[in-house]
């Protein structure tokens, strides 16, 4: 009995002894120093006899009513800058920023904060922004717009420098102060970057306009390119389409064209057949028909020839016979006049007779040469070109002997014209009795001269073809039909 009584006793005064233990045991969190006041401790880098102990990360045994702890925040705090300033330019501005402090970790740091804001800790912000509000105006005054602008950074580290000895004095230590933003209300900062931005903005609608324009350039050679495509694939479409519509044709048409090969190469070897058949006529034709003809051609054209020369030489053989019985006859009748004046009427009329006759034979003469011609026509066909042109030759070396010639050929038809005077007189009178008898004949006669004087000027207006001019023929006198000299065919 008394054991469990002494247990329970010793139980009971563990049990007290544990919580005075714990109520004497205080024990600092990683962020806050325990300050115990109420002992003359010495702590370490404090000076001696401060009356007060700092325990920061650990444990400490306090003496409840002898000793008081109390808690200083090692945290983070903040505060709000929002300060007017004017600068070394006389320009007002708003600075606007935030300063992130805590007390230091030290037991310096902490011992001022301590004494300063162990029971104020929240107007701590309120300080801090007091103070820096000051050193920022001062800093600013010192400062152009420019500058400010230009190099945030100096003013930050200006404000950091004149603040950290009363942030020392405080205890506190500034983790970051950073200046957010510098409010004009001038317009003067505006102003400032109003010609920087005109600059950009001026740059950035050249590049948007080079942007468009290569995008444009892009976009067009990608349509080109686009449509380039299309084509090609429509136009081998359309060769594919074209291939298939051939095979088509080709598979439709096989059959037709195999008809038609057969029927092709049965009219082509019909038409060898008769080629054949057309050449073997042919040479049948040169030897029955041809040859035979030809020859009988040569045969009555040279026949024609010869008959024609000896036609033309008894032709020019009477004409001379006549030319010399004209002659005779005019003799004759010269003589005649010359004895028998009184019968001069008469004798006219005989002679009338007389020439009547000549030229009844002049023109069967005529009438005899172009029978010859008439029928030596058909076989001269290129003997006549010939002749023409050896006359032609002739004409141009001797021009005398031609005409001479011609005289000759058509001397009746000469005499014809100069007694055709007299064929038409019904009464003739002649004066001074047979002299004028024998005058009148001899200037009929001598007609001929005048005639070779035509006949010239006849010849010298032929073309070189030998063609006649104005109707008149080689020999020099009218054609035929103008003689009246009956043609027989």
């Amino acid at each position: 009995m008394v054991v469990g009584v002494v247990a329970g006793v010793a139980v009971a005064a563990i049990a007290v002894l544990i919580g005075l233990f714990k109520l004497m045991w205080r024990v600092a969190e990683p962020n806050e120093a325990l300050i115990i006041s109420g002992s003359n401790h010495k702590t370490e880098g404090l000076e001696a006899g401060m009356g007060f102990r700092i325990v920061t990360g650990r444990g400490t045994l306090v003496l409840p009513g002898v000793q008081a702890v109390r808690k200083l925040s090692l945290d983070l705090n903040e505060t709000e800058l929002h300060v007017d300033c004017v600068t070394h330019q006389g320009i007002p501005l708003k600075v606007r920023g935030v300063v992130i402090f805590k007390v230091g970790d030290d037991f310096v740091s902490i011992a001022n904060a301590g004494r300063r804001f162990l029971d104020q800790q929240k107007l701590m912000s309120e300080r801090v922004h007091n103070v820096f509000a000051g050193h920022l105006r001062s800093i600013v005054g010192g400062l152009t717009v420019e500058d400010m602008i230009r190099d945030r950074e100096k003013l930050t580290g200006q404000t950091r420098a004149a603040c950290g000895t009363e942030m020392e004095k405080l205890g506190l230590i500034v983790d970051s102060l950073q200046i957010h933003e510098i409010e004009d209300p001038t317009g003067y900062i505006q102003n400032l970057a109003m010609p920087h931005a005109a600059a950009v903005q001026r740059d950035a609608r050249i590049a948007q306009a080079e942007a468009n324009r290569l995008a444009t350039e892009a976009e067009q050679k990608s349509f080109a390119r686009m449509a380039e495509a299309t084509r090609d694939s429509e136009i081998l479409q359309a060769g594919y389409q074209a291939e298939r519509d051939k095979a088509g044709a080709k598979a439709r048409q096989a059959g037709p064209l195999a008809d038609a090969a057969a029927r092709q190469e049965v009219v082509v070897q019909e038409t060898r057949i008769a080629e054949l058949e057309a050449n073997r006529r042919e040479q049948q034709l040169q030897a029955d028909v041809r040859k035979p003809a030809d020859a009988k051609a040569y045969e009555k054209r040279t026949l024609a020839e010869a008959e024609r020369d000896a036609r033309i030489s008894g032709a020019e053989a009477k004409a001379k016979e006549t030319e010399l019985a004209a002659a005779a006859e005019a003799t004759r009748v010269k003589t005649a006049a010359m004895a028998e004046a009184e019968a001069t009427k008469a004798r006219g009329t005989a002679m009338a007779a007389s020439t009547r006759a000549t030229g009844e034979a002049e023109a069967a003469s005529a009438q005899a040469k172009g029978l010859a011609e008439a029928e030596a026509a058909k076989a001269k066909g290129l003997a006549e070109a010939e002749a023409i042109k050896a006359r032609a030759a002739a004409l141009a070396e001797n021009q005398e002997a031609v005409v001479a010639q011609q005289l000759a050929e058509n001397w009746p038809e000469i005499v014809k014209a100069g007694a055709s005077a007299f064929g038409n007189a019904d009464n003739m009178v002649i004066l001074n009795g047979a002299d004028g008898m024998a005058d009148m004949f001899a200037k009929a006669l001598t007609m001929g001269g005048t005639g070779l004087g035509l006949a010239r000027q006849l010849l010298a207006s032929m073309n070189q073809n030998g063609q006649p001019v104005n109707g008149t023929s080689l020999n020099g006198v009218a054609p035929p039909a103008a003689q009246k000299v009956p043609v027989q065919e």
